[in-house]
């Protein structure tokens, strides 16, 4: 990117920054998530680092956000409250960390302190010989908003410091020798003389949430859209009363003032001293190995912690390496935020591509700028149809937000047109199939383009991808690459062609050896036995997804009264509607397919259906799936629980029963929290089911 490039686009990132924090400080109404928001910051944060002659006094990465709310007094802090350098990878981490140890040897000694990042307000509190006189917040990091009626209400706060027990500064004191002053902490924890400044974040706690929503839905008012938005409304609160109504929490992250302590785990354990609630997670750390333990441990718990947290905050322990590290235009250098991979992020689309499925149905791609979602990099995502683009005001050149939550695939789910520069170029649907060259048809009352040319080279490697899919033949080994060079050198051109492969026939492709083709061979010839449902989801008919499939294979039993089946049987079926009766139709009536399925007869043995068992012991309940399972694949797990007599849905309702949560859980795990659905992790769900 050139100096102008780059010049260019921190202008445009520094304005929306500027009305997106103006929208989440001030009048709590963010019109996009905080992710997004965090990686817009993120960007224009890289992009100074690489032209700090571009840096401004005026940027958002030169000062705190925020204003002062109309009701509320100012308040000028007496320390600067700031900001953080945010960081999402181990990578960034370690680049930080060597940073700092450039620029101050003692940092490599001093260790590190690892602190939950709470999802909330930063609050300031002041207390004079002990007693609470002052809750401000943030603000600009310099003038804050006076909000002490409203933190007075909140009790995790206490009106008055709380003097320790001689026991219990003993203890300390021990723990913490040669990290304190201990005459200094002694004489602070008993007498609390002079002033003492404690900062932290005021949040609401998720079950509070829950319980205050259902009442306002009962009054027929409008639900409150998270615990952030939840918390900073409640302490902007001009009525006190209100913020009590709101049963909000505080969590202590900094102690401001002389106490005696020298470093940041000596700061938090002091808070807990004279009544502060601290994180469970925080941990002292040596280096950044550690660090990531922490985030590790965190991650497991974090859906089931009654707190929303974004991260860890990461602190050089050392509290005078720290103040000589010193501050960079709104962040201390000796501190970083390092965020949870995001499930959303903003990047820019550089091209849209068009794929072609098995069924012929044309897809736009976007290909954009990588952006990392949900610990992964992602540089594609559908745009699902040229109805789905127009809706989007989508062009080529657009920085857009797109998200990735859990093993949902990345989609773009909004445009910023704000920071458009006039070079975005308009997509149009190619009237011509991007493969083979046939026309691009669009029936009517459908969204979707189709390549009329239904023997498309790309049709036909997509279908047998689909053949040899888990949820298929589930035929282990034959990956994209190997299909498309099967076709390309004429050894398969339907899929009854892999079942008369012979190792003998692969012998002169490169990369086949003898051990490899054999290998190959003997997985394919050990899948000619096939349950009904998933040979139904294998022909690849158009709108039959694996939910479809088995309830076909339910009601008709047997493939020959499906393949035979009237327009008239197959629309009476629950769960298939018109547009999929007559998909099957169309498709058992296509000579052509007829053929192949013939052919596929003399290799391969479908069951009846005898799937599902009524009365079994979990017949009447709905189980869903989400992440990954150790023991089984989500397919093994939901034939499992089907042959106990479960019905099993891809969408978590008030009628689900179960939900089941694996590795990096997507969304369903939030609706099922949200609905009150009883949630099973992989132990308890082998329990259920013996």
């Amino acid at each position: 990117m050139t100096q102008a490039q780059a010049a260019e686009r921190i202008a445009k990132l520094r304005q929306e920054i500027d009305r997106y924090r103006y929208q989440y400080h001030v009048l709590n109404n963010l019109e996009i998530s905080e992710a997004a928001l965090d990686a817009l910051k993120h960007e224009l944060y890289k992009l100074e680092s690489e032209h700090p002659e571009l840096i401004t006094p005026d940027s958002p990465t030169q000062r705190v956000a925020g204003g002062v709310a109309k009701g509320f007094k100012k308040v000028q802090h007496a320390v600067r409250m700031l900001s953080l350098e945010d960081v999402f990878s181990v990578e960034e981490a370690e680049e930080w960390l060597a940073r700092i140890k450039k620029l101050d040897a003692r940092c490599a000694a001093a260790g590190l302190y690892a602190e939950i990042k709470m999802d909330g307000l930063a609050i300031a509190l002041i207390y004079d010989d002990g007693q609470l006189v002052q809750g401000a917040t943030r603000g600009d990091g310099t003038i804050g908003e006076d909000v002490t009626r409203n933190v007075k209400t909140i009790e995790s706060i206490p009106l008055k410091l709380r003097v320790p027990t001689d026991k219990e500064l003993d203890a300390y004191c021990k723990k913490f020798h040669g990290q304190i002053d201990e005459a200094k902490v002694r004489r602070a924890a008993r007498t609390h003389l002079g002033r003492l400044e404690i900062r932290g974040e005021v949040y609401m706690r998720r079950s509070v949430l829950k319980k205050l929503n259902a009442e306002l839905k009962k009054r027929g008012e409008a639900e409150l859209a998270n615990p952030r938005n939840a918390a900073a409304g409640g302490i902007r609160q001009l009525d006190p009363k209100i913020t009590k109504e709101r049963a909000l929490s505080f969590m202590a992250w900094q102690l401001v003032g002389d106490a005696g302590t020298k470093t940041h785990e000596a700061q938090h354990e002091f808070m807990k001293l004279v009544g502060f609630p601290s994180g469970d997670y925080n941990a002292a750390c040596q280096g950044i190995k550690d660090v990531e333990k922490v985030m590790d441990r965190i991650a497991k718990v974090r859906d089931k912690l009654d707190y929303q947290i974004d991260g860890v905050v990461i602190n050089v322990n050392d509290d005078k390496a720290f103040a000589d590290l010193g501050i960079v235009g709104k962040t201390p250098r000796g501190a970083a935020a390092w965020k949870f991979a995001a499930e959303q992020g903003t990047t820019i689309v550089r091209d849209i591509k068009v794929s072609v499925g098995r069924t012929g149905v044309l897809t736009p791609v976007a290909v954009m700028d990588p952006v990392q979602l949900a610990g992964t990099t992602v540089t594609h995502a559908t745009l699902h149809n040229e109805d789905e683009i127009r809706r989007l005001g989508l062009k080529i050149g657009d920085t857009v937000i797109v998200e990735k939550a859990g093993d949902v695939i990345p989609k773009v789910v909004q445009v910023l047109p704000k920071l458009r520069t006039g070079k975005e170029k308009t997509f149009h649907m190619p009237a011509h199939c991007p493969i083979c060259g046939a026309k691009v048809q669009r029936k009517e009352g459908e969204v979707a383009a189709v390549c009329s040319n239904p023997r498309c080279f790309a049709q036909e490697l997509a279908r047998l991808g689909h053949f040899v899919s888990r949820t298929a033949f589930d035929i282990r080994g034959l990956g994209e690459k190997i299909l498309e060079t099967f076709v390309q050198e004429g050894i398969v051109s339907e899929p009854a062609d892999l079942f008369r492969i012979q190792p003998g026939d692969l012998g002169g492709l490169e990369g086949f050896g003898e051990i490899l083709s054999n290998k190959l061979v003997k997985e394919i010839q050990a899948r000619r036995k096939i349950e009904l449902h998933r040979f139904i989801y294998a022909l690849g008919i158009r709108h039959i997804g694996a939910e479809n499939a088995l309830v076909l294979a339910r009601h008709f039993g047997t493939f020959e009264k499906l393949r035979h089946a009237t327009l008239e049987e197959l629309d009476g079926v629950e769960g298939v509607g018109e547009v999929v009766a007559k998909a099957i139709v169309e498709f058992f009536a296509d000579k052509e397919e007829a053929k192949r399925i013939d052919h596929l007869f003399e290799y391969v043995k479908v069951s009846s259906f005898e799937f599902r068992v009524s009365g079994g012991p979990l017949a009447g309940t709905s189980w869903v799936f989400t992440g990954t399972l150790e023991s089984m694949s989500r397919e093994e797990a939901k034939e499992t629980v089907r042959k106990l007599g479960a019905d099993v849905s891809e969408s978590v309702s008030k009628k689900t029963t179960f939900v089941v949560v694996g590795a990096e859980p997507g969304s369903k795990a939030d609706k099922a929290k949200k609905l009150g659905v009883e949630i099973l992790d992989e132990k308890e769900f082998l329990k259920k089911i013996g």
